[in-house]
């Protein structure tokens, strides 16, 4: 079996999260079996998952899998459907918090009943007050309708003890708290209770994580081929999938840049998502970059004695490549897109100064902001960036759009894409632009930016932070039409790189190291440990 693991699936999802569709769509149609593995609690994840198209049966979560919950019928629980146990209560409807008061005849408050923002109003929560008008309980219901984790607090307001059940109620994990000397409040410990009637003690997350490795290993065992594990996140297995008991062939796949600074990879710090895992590189059995460039960075600044792979996390489909083809001319003139979270490492003020530089020559010019805004030092990116809009008084220039799934219409009305990333790891939005036949304008920035990017074949590729180099690059395209249909020409032809076939040309090689692998291990039978 292959397995990609990672954290969750959200809504709002991230570059890692629309590699692993992609890549899972990809071993489907070549009819090779695969599994998302999920390791954290997500009680939306099976609602997300089902809007990204991805069954039930190709999604193992740990907590679903220790819940005894994998495969259950979605039955959506309303207000009217919590029985609290008081008498001739009522409901009122504080709708700008998403929530019901639970009301007792004399105005007490009994509870809180949370809902999901859909005009259902399907149960998300439930908080529960004494006598005292404390909180002492919180009921957090799985989309599907069942109490999936409940959280008991303590007389001073902090959780004490969470407990994860079945669906029909049975306690099967349970999670503990305590104070540190230094009075930190920390999780103390996990206690598994099995269906079998063992039960387990683990004194940290990730010791419970490897426990679910173990059974994962066990469970798809097979004697004739390996199980294949990546790594999409690494602090997720960087340690429990080298400590398996039984063999299996365990990939780390870098989606970022290695370092902390990317223009600088052979002595810059590690990047601290994969600190511990570059220092122990060849604890794995292979390492996979979406790039050349970055895994020649890694082969000589690391040596590793592990074969590395180069497999673009992107693919573009079919569909794209035999669509009709839109002309420069029969687009907006002057727009630009971007689809990217309004992060500091999009470094999209830096796209804002060139897009004023451009305005000043080409009013008709457009920047349209697809993505949602990082949350970090509130909202500083977006701050940030909607502070040199007003400063260059490019308010009906710059448009924040927000999240969108619909890119076909989007990108086959605009003209250009523009990236000024301080790091990627590939940019699968820079891939889906020039399927799109947009014009590429980048900083010169690792990596994926400036290989997808060919200076002169399809856009512009201009030193690392120089914006005023962007700004002339698309005034020179935007005074030109033959040139702008050059590069659009090139865009589409470009994208070929990234089709079906050549990608699982990648995956294949690895699948077959695998093989190779797993045969000169020549595993020895041994006893089943489920």
């Amino acid at each position: 079996m292959n397995f990609f693991v990672n954290a969750t699936m959200p809504k709002q999802k991230s570059g890692i999260e629309h590699a692993q569709l992609k890549r899972l769509a990809l071993f489907n149609e070549h009819q090779t079996e695969a599994r998302l593995v999920l390791c954290d609690w997500d009680p939306i994840s099976h609602d997300n998952l089902a809007a990204a198209g991805v069954d039930d049966a190709q999604v193992i979560s740990m907590f679903d899998y220790f819940q005894q919950a994998q495969h259950v019928p979605a039955t959506p629980v309303y207000a009217k459907d919590i029985e609290l146990g008081v008498l001739n209560t009522r409901l009122v409807d504080d709708a700008a918090q998403q929530r019901y008061l639970v009301m007792a005849s004399n105005n007490q408050l009994v509870a809180r009943i949370n809902y999901y923002a859909d005009m259902a109003k399907r149960v998300k929560s439930v908080e529960l007050f004494d006598g005292f008008n404390n909180l002492y309980r919180v009921d957090h219901y799985d989309s599907r309708g069942f109490v999936s984790l409940v959280q008991w607090y303590t007389p001073d307001n902090h959780i004490g003890t969470e407990a994860w059940l079945t669906p029909t109620g049975e306690t099967v994990l349970e999670a503990f708290y305590r104070l540190t000397p230094q009075g930190e409040r920390i999780k103390s410990g996990w206690r598994l209770a099995e269906s079998r009637g063992y039960v387990h003690q683990f004194d940290t997350l990730t010791e419970l994580q490897h426990y679910f490795f173990n059974q994962l290993n066990n469970k798809f065992w097979d004697v004739q081929r390996p199980n294949v594990f990546i790594i999409d996140r690494a602090h997720l297995g960087d340690w429990g999938l080298k400590q398996l008991d039984r063999p299996a062939y365990v990939a780390l796949h870098l989606h970022n840049a290695h370092t902390m600074d990317a223009q600088q990879p052979m002595t810059a710090g590690f990047n601290n998502h994969y600190e511990y895992a570059l220092h122990n590189i060849n604890a794995y059995d292979a390492i996979i970059g979406a790039t050349q460039k970055q895994m020649k960075d890694v082969q000589a600044r690391l040596q590793p004695h592990v074969p590395l792979f180069t497999i673009p996390v992107g693919v573009v489909p079919a569909r794209l490549l035999d669509a009709q083809r839109v002309p420069v001319a029969a687009r907006t003139f002057g727009k630009m897109v971007v689809f990217a979270r309004i992060a500091w490492e999009k470094h999209l003020d830096d796209l804002v100064r060139a897009i004023a530089i451009v305005h000043e020559q080409i009013p008709a010019v457009t920047l349209d902001l697809y993505g949602y805004p990082d949350p970090t030092d509130n909202y500083k990116a977006q701050r940030d960036v909607q502070t040199l809009i007003e400063t260059h008084h490019l308010e009906q220039i710059v448009t924040f759009k927000g999240y969108t799934t619909d890119l076909d219409a989007v990108e086959n009305d605009a003209m250009m894409y523009g990236l000024t990333s301080r790091m990627e790891g590939f940019n699968l939005a820079i891939m889906e632009a020039i399927s799109h036949g947009l014009i590429g304008f980048t900083y010169d920035v690792n990596y994926g930016p400036n290989e997808i990017i060919q200076d002169g074949v399809n856009g512009a590729v201009v030193p690392y932070g120089n914006y005023e180099a962007l700004a002339a690059a698309m005034i020179n395209v935007l005074q030109d039409p033959a040139l702008a249909q050059q590069y659009s020409t090139g865009a589409y032809e470009s994208a070929q790189r990234y089709a079906p076939d050549t990608v699982w040309a990648a995956w294949s090689a690895l699948l077959a190291d695998a093989q190779t692998n797993w045969s000169q291990r020549v595993p020895s039978p041994v006893d089943n440990h489920e």
